[in-house]
């Protein structure tokens, strides 16, 4: 039996930074991770630029050089290899976690579809990319359908019909328009989300005045047809052409994952994990929470810049016991 210190589940850029912070503290760690390192930044669109600015998403004070002022993904893919380069990380790539469990013991069972370990503590940082909200509508479960964007090239020519007015929906629609497709927005409330990039925000808002991108504000698709969508707004229902839908309705943590390992969520619609501020230690004693998954539903509370700090506070706390 493989038996740690601290387990990592989730190698992002926050689980990095809380093994940086175990290498530190000399303790006995592994990272495990389902897919590539920082699997999550690999599965952003292609050309997408980050909110924040390149010395924000550095971990182990190592810099992050970048010629623009806000990094893109192949940037911080490239940054995050060469973190693991430097630190050379004890980590387990395209291995996932089925279960964690407190033994009697007070030691945890981690098992994986590969292995089982045991651990003194465990460390959840598994983001929030894996699940997308979905939307419930009739032909949601059609080809057609994608809750994720990688690139504009295939949906170039065609009818497009993009669902939200956060960061992900407006680069998709604006990629996809530039690139020669005929893009529809269809947006629950009566603008473009404030937290939409300062940058692109004018530029959506631009591209809907002048009847490039058509937009149906306080709407809502009601059904997905082969070849159709029919859209709910304010002036009655609506009929369109339509190749691709673009669902790009935001996205959650497994928050089932959670409650099967005794984590307490809070019972209102936000499911915040119980935890304490000053530790990241969670109801159960010895696992803790670090990055977006202290939020629960709440996904744009917590990011890169201001969680890395969740690192040295388990650390600390682990290593002081």
């Amino acid at each position: 039996m493989n038996e740690y210190d601290l387990i990592i589940v989730g190698g992002g850029p926050i689980g990095l930074a809380c093994a940086i912070e175990a290498q530190k503290k000399n303790l006995k760690y592994l990272i495990i991770e389902k897919g590539a390192i920082v699997n999550s930044i690999f599965n952003y669109p292609l050309y997408m630029t980050f909110f924040s600015t390149a010395e924000r998403l550095e971990i182990g004070d190592i810099p992050f050089n970048c010629l623009a002022p806000k990094p893109g993904r192949q940037e911080a893919l490239e940054y995050y290899r060469n973190i693991h380069r430097y630190f050379k990380f004890s980590i387990h790539l395209f291995e996932k976690v089925s279960q964690v469990k407190k033994l009697e013991n007070k030691q945890f069972e981690v098992v994986t579809n590969k292995n089982i370990y045991l651990s003194k503590n465990v460390i959840i940082a598994t983001g929030f990319y894996d699940i997308p909200i979905q939307m419930n509508v009739i032909g949601e479960e059609l080809p057609k359908v994608r809750h994720y964007y990688k690139e504009a090239h295939e949906y170039a020519f065609r009818n497009i019909l993009v669902v939200g007015a956060n960061n992900s929906s407006v680069d998709a629609a604006l990629e996809c328009w530039r690139k020669g497709a005929n893009v529809t927005m269809v947006i629950r409330k009566n603008e473009i989300n404030n937290r939409v990039k300062y940058w692109v925000k004018p530029d959506i808002e631009n591209r809907i005045a002048e009847g490039s991108i058509k937009a149906y504000f306080e709407s809502n698709i009601t059904e997905i047809h082969e070849n159709e969508v029919e859209i709910e707004t304010p002036n009655g229902k609506v009929v369109i052409e339509n190749d691709f839908v673009l669902a790009l309705t935001g996205y959650k943590p497994d928050l089932t994952f959670l409650e099967k390992m005794g984590i307490q969520l809070s019972e209102d619609e936000l499911k915040t994990p119980s935890y304490n501020p000053e530790t990241m230690e969670t109801n159960v004693e010895g696992l803790f929470l670090a990055g977006v998954v202290c939020g629960g539903m709440q996904t744009h509370k917590w990011f890169i810049e201001n969680s890395r700090v969740h690192a040295s506070l388990i650390v600390d706390h682990i290593s002081s016991k």
